[in-house]
């Protein structure tokens, strides 16, 4: 079973550094957005795997504020690359 997790977690870190290669070639700034978030959750997964094969409730925590910073980055690049500022009014 450890096996199992092990090489499952080398597939998402194979998998995330194949969407950072899409972000770097990525022809507009969402599908950058994307590559960047999809890496980012494959990353959260690959914590939490780590935390069940090393039993470490620490990961675990990592992994929860490493997928809220995720979010809120997420949210802030996004209403930059809509509105091309960060405060104010969305209109």
């Amino acid at each position: 079973m450890t096996t199992f997790l092990w090489g499952l977690t080398v597939f998402l870190m194979i998998n995330a550094t194949l969407c950072l290669v899409r972000a770097y070639l990525g022809p507009t700034p969402p599908d950058r957005l994307l590559a960047v978030n999809v890496m980012g959750t494959k990353t959260l997964v690959a914590l939490a795997l780590l935390a069940f094969v090393f039993d470490r409730t620490l990961f675990v925590d990592v992994a929860l504020v490493y997928g809220l910073l995720n979010f809120v980055v997420t949210l802030a690049a996004s209403r930059l690359i809509e509105t091309g500022r960060l405060e104010g009014d969305a209109t």
